[in-house]
């Protein structure tokens, strides 16, 4: 997942990049988490270096942009910095920072996004792991950071996957021995989850991707302990 902060103070603004980072987050298929404040001084005072890239607004009114970055910089030498702003001599200083980039108001969905392709460019690489499966067609190998979820039907092991579902036969207790305990989770007999689909838990039901999934009674406090534990880092 990629944690990106947003601290701009005009909303209409915050409305407009939220709608583009979604509209990116769709054409990669990757997850995108976006936080959003509201002024230099709520981000710098709540830092904790967790996020990958900061899009920060130059002129806000408590704390401005570049002062804020001279402050994370202290706290954070590795984040990508992205100043927005209306006026291009600002540029120039962002080198004091360190800032990789800068985008002019209005905002373009091109121009935007051109910034967000270098700075994703710059992140340090993951790891592709991969799971060899079986069905029908032949032997299909699997990029596991696709799957959404896995589910089994009659003895049927189901993958949903960014790509489209693939079966196989196969046993669940199987397939959960060689994926990382950290990042799926076994909410219930018939269903294990990937964390980093999951949009919301409520009751005994949780959104991954677009589908709502049933959690066991029996298994919900160990899920909310592993979705906290994910989400807070356990797993990047």
């Amino acid at each position: 997942m990629i944690q990106i902060a947003l601290v701009e103070d005009d909303a209409n603004y915050v409305s407009e990049l939220k709608g583009y980072l979604k509209e990116y987050e769709k054409e990669r298929a990757e997850k995108i988490e976006v936080t959003v404040f509201s002024d230099g001084e709520d981000i710098v005072s709540e830092y904790k270096g967790e996020f990958d890239i900061i899009l920060m607004d130059v002129e806000m009114r408590f704390m401005d942009g570049m002062t804020a970055a001279e402050k994370i910089r202290e706290l954070d030498t590795e984040v990508i910095i992205i100043f927005i702003t209306n006026m291009p001599q600002y540029a120039i200083q962002g080198y004091k920072v360190d800032a990789l980039d800068y985008v002019l108001k209005p905002v373009s969905y091109f121009a935007f996004t051109q910034r967000i392709e270098r700075a994703l460019s710059r992140l340090p690489q993951k790891k592709t792991n991969f799971l060899m499966i079986g069905g029908r067609n032949g032997v299909a190998k699997l990029d596991v950071s696709t799957i959404y979820y896995i589910e089994v039907q009659n003895h049927e092991l189901i993958y949903h996957t960014t790509k489209g579902n693939y079966s196989m036969n196969g046993s669940m207790k199987e397939v959960e021995g060689s994926l990382d305990k950290n990042q799926f989770f076994r909410c219930h007999r018939c269903y294990l989850i990937n964390l980093e689909y999951v949009d919301w838990f409520q009751g005994s039901d949780v959104q991954v991707h677009s589908e709502i999934i049933q959690v066991s009674r029996s298994r919900k406090k160990a899920f909310m302990d592993a979705l906290n534990n994910y989400m807070n880092g356990g797993q990047r």
